[in-house]
């Protein structure tokens, strides 16, 4: 089920020399079988009380359901199998160069305000991302030179050089948005798009902030899908709350870490309960680099040095997460990435005389409090984390106790989800925990982890680079991969950026990232599972869940 991120990407690479065009999408139920309605109910992650933003393009604070149920993209691409599937394109073409990308668009989707979806819409989406470069996370306008619409249908994208790695960013991940209600819109970068119209299986139902529904869109461009009628979305603000749900049957679907989730879930229906955490991520501890001492590579090293991540995996994640490597890599699903310098790099055991030694030769000593020190300041900050995401919780406890007695002075901030997105994006935090965000191939991760491109000055927001690594070296790397459909370049430039994460720890990884996907078939079938890995099955992975939802359908 991991092992196919290299060929994922060899698929996408082969689209330089070949003219693709893609089949329809999904098979078309003839009778109902029994098999259609129902409600879902979901619980992805604790997020506490619901506040209305269904803006597309703010994945960090949009409600559940947005990406992919709602607003759809062109392509779906498996992450797992690297499979492209069309979704509001029908086909796509690149030329010989990869420098221009032409989208085959289908004739028979409408918005669920029942205008047609055109060509317009997309080159309307994609230069309101030129005009608001806060709202392009995979930096697409750094390549595209325009945009143009042949016909209602076809959509032709021209770059300045060759990029291949664009297509997850562009057709896999940017939702389009309908021309004639966002060119109303003064500011998306703000805007809260309270009553969402878009292409999707569902629109928006009710809404509270203690829960909120998508109900079925009848008129959705796949026919005979959706089989379920709607989902449900109840408020909770912690894990032990969501545990409380699944030990008493209230949730189909759920997303969350969970304390003792075989006795209290799979036990008590083992016909029913089931689960699948497979490796997604890496979980990283973040460091504002903005700011001193964290712009100290000496800090960092004797951080890393001092950090229990055994611990961490075994007694925070239950095991589920092993040690991530220090490479960065999510492994072994990026094993073929893996360059042999570093084939048996491991985080060697959590060491404070370790971390004692690093911090003396970098010019530290201990101040009257017993705490480190240089020029008077002393190593004094906080470790934000979402207060009630218990794992978590309990791993930045154990890291702060670890960093306590290696010299430093280091306060747990359990905060709110908002709050601790807030701190991350606008770069007023000092150190927090956090995951990464995967694609095909590492490029994805290393983009969105260490891109210039996604980052800002401290007080406005970066899209995912919060660590706020400004590295030209780093970029030149990411820059050589995007633009060579070569996969021996390929492999030295991802090589050259694992050298930069061992060696200059722009972020410090602590574990592999489970997929956290909690399912019950007693009313509803079709999930993925380790043997039918049709999506990335964690109900907060968009635009997965949009394609999880399009195939369950009633026990």
């Amino acid at each position: 089920m991991r092992s196919s991120y290299r060929h994922g990407m060899a698929i996408l690479g082969a689209l330089v020399l070949l003219t693709f065009i893609l089949a329809g999408c999904g098979s078309t139920p003839t009778t109902n079988n029994g098999q259609y309605g129902g409600t879902v109910t979901d619980a992805p992650s604790p997020y506490g009380q619901f506040t209305k933003n269904f803006n597309p393009f703010l994945p960090n604070s949009y409600r559940r359901g947005t990406g992919g149920d709602i607003y759809e993209t062109l392509l779906y691409i498996n992450q797992i199998s690297g499979k492209v599937s069309p979704w509001l394109a029908s086909g796509y073409q690149w030329n010989t160069q990869a420098t221009q990308l032409t989208f085959n668009l289908r004739t028979d989707v409408k918005w669920t305000d029942g205008q047609a979806f055109t060509s317009a819409d997309v080159a309307f989406t994609l230069n309101l991302l030129h005009q608001y470069p806060a709202l392009d996370g995979g930096g697409l306008w750094k390549l595209i030179s325009n945009v143009s619409t042949p016909d209602a249908h076809t959509v032709v994208v021209n770059f300045s050089k060759p990029a291949v790695p664009l297509l997850w960013y562009l057709a896999g991940q940017t939702y389009i948005v309908p021309q004639h209600i966002w060119q109303n819109v003064k500011d998306p970068t703000t805007e809260t798009n309270p009553n969402p119209v878009g292409t999707g299986p569902f629109t928006l139902g009710t809404f509270s902030p203690q829960v909120y529904t998508l109900v079925k869109n009848p008129h959705y461009w796949q026919a005979g899908k959706p089989y379920i009628d709607g989902i449900r979305f109840p408020a909770y603000d912690a894990n032990a709350a969501a545990d409380l749900l699944l030990s008493t049957g209230q949730l189909d679907w759920s997303g969350v870490f969970s304390s003792d989730l075989q006795k209290t879930y799979v036990d008590r229906d083992p016909a029913h309960n089931k689960y699948w955490f497979p490796p997604g991520n890496v979980v990283m501890l973040y460091l504002n680099l903005a700011k001193a001492p964290f712009n100290d590579l000496t800090v960092r090293k004797a951080i890393s040095a001092a950090v229990d991540r055994q611990a961490i995996s075994t007694q925070a994640e239950l095991g589920y997460e092993p040690v991530a490597s220090p490479t960065g890599l999510v492994l072994p699903a990026n094993q073929s990435w893996l360059d042999s310098t570093y084939a048996n790099t491991t985080f060697g055991a959590a060491s404070a005389s370790t971390a004692d030694q690093i911090l003396t030769a970098g010019g530290y000593t201990k101040d009257a409090n017993g705490i480190y020190a240089k020029g008077g300041v002393e190593l004094k900050f906080n470790m934000n984390v979402v207060s009630g995401w218990s794992d978590w919780d309990t791993a930045v406890q154990i890291m702060a106790t670890n960093l306590n007695a290696a010299g430093f002075k280091v306060t747990a901030n359990a905060i709110s989800f908002n709050d601790y997105i807030a701190a991350l994006s606008n770069g007023t935090f000092d150190t927090a925990i956090s995951w990464t965000n995967p694609g095909p191939t590492p490029y994805y991760l290393y983009q969105s982890l260490l891109a210039s491109s996604n980052t800002a000055p401290v007080g406005k927001p970066a899209n995912s680079n919060y660590e706020r690594w400004n590295d030209p070296a780093t970029d030149q790397l990411l820059a050589t991969y995007a633009s060579s459909p070569d996969q021996a370049t390929e492999q030295q430039a991802i090589a050259g950026i694992e050298k930069i994460m061992v060696e200059q720890l722009p972020a410090i990884p602590l574990m592999e990232g489970a997929t956290w996907y909690e399912y019950s078939t007693a009313r509803f079938v079709g999930w993925p599972d380790a043997n039918n890995p049709y999506a990335k099955p964690a109900p907060w992975t968009d635009p997965d869940s949009e394609v999880v939802a399009l195939t369950i359908h009633k026990a």
